[in-house]
C-alpha cells in the first residue's frame, strides 16, 4: 500500500512540472510572436490595414498572419498569451481525475467552462 502514495505523489509532482512548464512555453512563445509583429510594424511603418483597424476574429488574424501582417501576428500573440492559462486548467483537470480527486475535476471544469464562455462572448463581441 505505501508503493501508490509514493507513486502518486512522484505523478503529481511530473504534473506540477508540466503545468509550469506550459506556462513558460505559453508566455514566452506568446512574447516571441508579438515581438516579430512588433518587430516587422517597426521595420515597414505599416500595420497592415487601413486606419487604425485592428483585427480581432481569429480567421481575420490568421489570415492575417500568412499575408505577414504586423498586427494580425501582434494579435496572434495575444490570443496565444490568453490561452495559455485555459491549456493550464485543461492540464489541471486531468491531475485531478488522475489523482482521483472528483471535487477539484468538478470546480476545475466549471473553471474551464467559465473562461470558454467568457472567451466566446470577448469573441462575439
Amino acid at each position: 500500500m505505501a508503493q501508490k502514495p509514493a507513486t502518486t505523489a512522484r505523478e503529481m509532482a511530473q504534473v506540477e512540472t508540466i503545468i509550469g512548464r506550459i506556462l513558460q512555453v505559453g508566455v514566452i512563445f506568446s512574447a516571441i510572436v508579438m515581438l516579430i509583429g512588433l518587430a516587422l510594424f517597426l521595420v515597414t511603418g505599416y500595420s497592415g490595414y487601413e486606419g487604425d483597424f485592428v483585427p480581432r476574429q481569429m480567421g481575420m488574424i490568421l489570415a492575417g498572419t500568412w499575408q505577414l501582417k504586423p498586427y494580425a501576428i501582434m494579435m496572434l500573440g495575444v490570443y496565444c498569451l490568453i490561452l495559455t492559462p485555459v491549456l493550464r486548467v485543461v492540464v489541471s483537470i486531468y491531475a485531478f481525475y488522475k489523482e482521483k480527486d472528483h471535487l477539484y475535476v468538478a470546480i476545475t471544469t466549471l473553471v474551464l467552462i467559465i473562461l470558454l464562455i467568457a472567451l466566446a462572448i470577448g469573441v462575439k463581441g
